[in-house]
């Protein structure tokens, strides 16, 4: 069920339109991220979008209804909203933060009815916050603080979440534990998820849909797999210095170019640590024979400085072997990082016998001692 749509919005501050004719919608049960560079407005979109911002054209639809004509406590039961601002608390244990999730439900007066608590209890278990309950919210992880303010938000019922770089402040494990979760609410609860993110291997990993944003517009939207090519994430983030790998998710630092100094005689993930290595040293490689379907394939590419490849699942020829064997001899040193060869790379098995011939193989089987 679409739960979240817009209509040629533009979103921005006083007069000032920061992106326009913005149409995007999410459903139940989806996880939609931000991405983009710094200062390209997803924040602005994200607290139009949770009327925190008044829009300066066009119109949000949530469930249906105008976003404009929802009151406050009607809004803050369709939708919870985590900001990257540090919730100033005190004297508030993390009890007393989760159960401030549910004054949209209460009464003038604030009373909580048992059917909040109940509530308060489920979103700390489902959470695991309970064990933090009467912990000063001040004297907590950054961790434990951004599960606290997410149990805040569950208890508060909403059927759209809304967080703005809720991995902002995280090592790795809880950036990892904060989107799992996540992750589990949009499945168990079909909460619709929309949060900016600047992690773009884990936007990419946790995203039904995804929203390029830059300049003005809305450059992308669509599913990670239309969204997240080559092309798309260069010119996203005007890249120039490094790459991005979509098949992988990872960053690469840029190449270094020139003359090949060392040949690697790579293949099956064994080349990849040789090839960050080389790339650190501010050495020029070149790499082969790489099947194009091999593990080592994308880095390779993104790294070397000359590559010899063979198509997918065909014995490596033997001109191939000719034109790596020459550039072999125009190379100082030798690197196999094999440990073993078969019936489609038995080819490479010749290069480290010529490379040995030659004198400029390393001895190692461990690429550097």
């Amino acid at each position: 069920m679409e739960l979240l749509r817009t209509e040629k919005l533009n979103v921005g501050y006083g007069k000032k339109i920061i992106i326009e004719n913005v149409e995007i919608s999410i459903s139940s049960g989806e996880i939609m991220t931000l991405i983009g560079p710094n200062g390209s407005g997803k924040s602005t979109l994200l607290r139009s979008i949770a009327a925190q911002l008044k829009p300066l054209g066009g119109i949000v639809y949530i469930g249906g209804e105008r976003q404009d004509k929802l009151g406050e406590r009607e809004l803050s039961q369709h939708m919870s909203v985590m900001l990257t601002e540090r919730l100033q608390t005190e004297m508030m244990n993390c009890r007393e933060v989760v159960e401030s999730g549910r004054y949209p439900y209460t009464g003038m007066l604030g009373f909580l009815s048992d059917k909040d608590r109940q509530c308060v209890e489920e979103s700390m278990k489902l959470l695991h916050t309970e064990e933090l309950a009467e912990c000063d919210f001040t004297q907590i992880s950054d961790g434990q603080r951004q599960r606290v303010m997410l149990s805040r938000a569950i208890c508060q019922e909403p059927e759209i979440l809304i967080l703005d770089e809720p991995t902002s402040f995280l090592d790795e494990r809880h950036k990892l534990e904060l989107l799992s979760m996540l992750k589990m609410l949009a499945q168990k609860r079909n909460i619709a998820v929309i949060m900016s993110l600047h992690e773009i291997d884990l936007a990419q990993k946790i995203s039904d849909t995804s929203v390029c944003v830059k300049n003005g517009i809305i450059a992308d939207f669509g599913t990670p797999d239309n969204v997240f090519t080559d092309e798309n994430i260069r010119s996203l983030y005007d890249i120039e210095k490094g790459s991005f790998s979509v098949l992988y998710g990872s960053r690469e630092m840029e190449a270094v170019y020139g003359k090949a100094e060392v040949f690697v005689i790579g293949g099956a993930g064994s080349g990849i640590p040789v090839y960050r290595r080389l790339q650190r040293m501010g050495i020029p490689f070149a790499t082969g024979v790489i099947h194009e379907n091999d593990i080592d394939h994308p880095i390779a590419k993104l790294l070397a400085s000359e590559l010899i490849t063979e198509r997918s699942y065909e014995p490596i020829s033997v001109e191939k072997i000719e034109l790596a064997k020459k550039m072999i001899k125009g190379c100082k040193e030798v690197i196999c990082s094999c440990r073993s060869f078969g019936t489609m790379n038995i080819g490479n098995k010749q290069l480290l016998e010529y490379s040995e011939k030659l004198g400029i193989l390393k001895n190692s089987p461990c690429i550097f001692p």
